[in-house]
């Protein structure tokens, strides 16, 4: 397996926090946490058992966002 195949794959399985999700996408806490309670963005994941401290998995946002960008040209190609 190549160098970068290895490092993609460590980063799409790294844990980001909400300042890493708020960055990557321009969404505020306050609605990425809406977003995630109503079922329309991943969900949070706990860091430590019985803590208060969580982050979401870098693939899933990465993915959501993909999502967005394919829902934005399907609906400029419907029109």
């Amino acid at each position: 397996m190549s160098a970068q195949r290895i490092e993609d794959l460590e980063f799409s399985q790294r844990i980001i926090r909400i300042k890493g999700v708020m960055l990557r996408t321009g969404l505020s806490r306050s609605y990425i946490y809406h977003l995630s309670a109503v079922g329309s963005f991943p969900k949070s994941i706990p860091l430590v058992p019985g803590g208060t401290s969580v982050g979401w998995v870098s693939a899933e946002i990465t993915e959501w966002i993909e999502s967005r960008i394919n829902a934005r040209d399907e609906d400029a190609s419907n029109d």
